[in-house]
């Protein structure tokens, strides 16, 4: 998944923490063999080859990360699109590598979730376009995650910390205390903006900092592309979801990071449950409504 996976529990015994552990990070990779959009073989790029010539019936794990992807699409009005990588296979963050003008605006057109068609009864995906790519980069982590604490869980461990780059669950506290989080300060990444007392919660962070390059002109190209133009969105640093589960909080920090400020916390604002910090690129600091600012009002610079 192209991302360092940290995990930390309690067990009994050290043979069985480590049998526990492989457990988790071989499912880890199982779901990087379906839904990795670097892999030849994967599940993913064979649906990417084929869903627009004939409907693909697909494996129950990738089905549901398409049902939550589709989902959060509708909710966010298209602000999160996994279609977005008709676009985004364009961009080489390694090579420091973008489209031209001229190519985005030919593969423009093949971004639109409406056009993958989900079958729940014979579990399939159909693409009504050819051109049409998905990349489950914005959404993958967060299903892997909670596998991962399921797996926990059915284990019988009752206090673990799972993370695989920005997206974590914790079960349970910290043996009695709180786990102590940090949310990075995205233009200094030895600094935190912001350090949360959690417990029993998944958390998702977006950031322009975490797959970038400045180009010519002195721009920061980064990897989330807005779906409206496909290009790298501006007006937001960074975007953490606090919520039940990785899977919904991966999509959503994406989603607001599109939508901006005003129009992501209004979105956030009314799902019960969860919660939102977005740093702006003044580097101001916006709470959704259920977070009670440290410093008593509704931002903070």
């Amino acid at each position: 998944m192209t991302t360092p996976i940290t995990m930390e529990f309690w067990s009994e015994s050290e043979a069985d923490a480590g049998r526990i552990s492989q457990r988790v990070f071989d499912e880890f990779d199982r779901i990087d063999r379906q839904m990795s959009r670097y892999r030849e073989d994967s599940e993913l790029s064979a649906v990417n080859r084929t869903a627009a010539e004939r409907p693909v019936k697909v494996s129950d794990g990738l089905f549901q990360v398409f049902m939550k992807a589709e989902a959060v699409s509708e909710l966010s009005g298209g602000a999160f699109d996994i279609s977005f990588g008709s676009v985004g296979y364009m961009y080489d963050y390694r090579e420091k590598h973008q489209p031209t003008a001229e190519q985005i605006q030919q593969n423009l057109p093949h971004i639109n979730y409406h056009d993958i068609v989900l079958d729940k009864d014979e579990q399939t995906v159909f693409f009504r376009q050819q051109g049409l790519l998905t990349d489950m980069g914005g959404i993958a982590k967060g299903y892997a995650v909670d596998r991962g604490i399921d797996i926990l869980r059915a284990e019988g461990i009752r206090h673990a910390r799972l993370s695989a780059g920005g997206d974590m669950r914790l079960l349970g506290d910290k043996r009695g205390r709180p786990w102590i989080v940090g949310v990075r300060d995205p233009r200094n990444e030895s600094a935190n903006a912001v350090v949360l007392p959690l417990s029993d919660v998944a958390i998702s962070t977006s950031g322009d900092y975490e797959r970038f390059f400045i180009d010519e002109n002195g721009e920061r190209v980064h990897h989330i592309i807005s779906p409206k133009n496909g290009r790298p969105v501006k007006g937001v640093q960074s975007v953490t979801i606090l919520g039940t589960n990785a899977l919904t909080t991966d999509g959503l920090s994406t989603a607001v990071f599109v939508l901006g400020v005003e129009k992501g916390l209004t979105m956030i604002n009314q799902l019960a449950g969860v919660d939102a910090i977005i740093i702006d690129e003044q580097r101001r600091m916006h709470y959704s409504a259920g977070l009670l600012d440290p410093k008593g009002g509704s931002e903070s610079e």
